[in-house]
């Protein structure tokens, strides 16, 4: 086993493309992480339901907002908005889109192996 394993996003393991988006995939340590870039005018409901067959989102995710703003509407209606620097968990069941002219940039620490399949 190497002592040390250095990768970047540059070079993922996997990419999982949709309209307007993209998820890049790194397995490493057992772990597979996820970094996100959706374009503006992106929205999970039109642009990842139609790949993965659900009204919402069904994956729980831990993540930290590098780049954008988006928000979020959890199936029971309750809204946040996700900024630069906000380290979030979101459970099953919610909706999201880009909010302004911006690209909206994530790293995902937890559910990344389950988006968008």
């Amino acid at each position: 086993m190497a002592q040390c394993v250095l990768r970047r996003f540059d070079t993922p393991d996997e990419t999982r493309s949709f309209e307007r988006g993209h998820l890049d995939l790194i397995r490493i340590a057992g772990t597979t992480l996820g970094r996100a870039r959706y374009e503006p005018g992106w929205k999970w409901s039109e642009h990842v339901a139609p790949v993965v067959g659900t009204r919402s989102c069904q994956v729980a995710h831990l993540g930290l907002v590098l780049e954008g703003r988006a928000m979020v509407r959890m199936d029971d209606g309750e809204e946040i908005e996700l900024k630069p620097g906000d380290i979030f968990q979101i459970a099953p069941g919610h909706d999201s889109w880009v909010l302004g002219d911006r690209p909206y940039v994530s790293i995902h620490l937890m559910g990344a192996e389950q988006y968008a399949t």
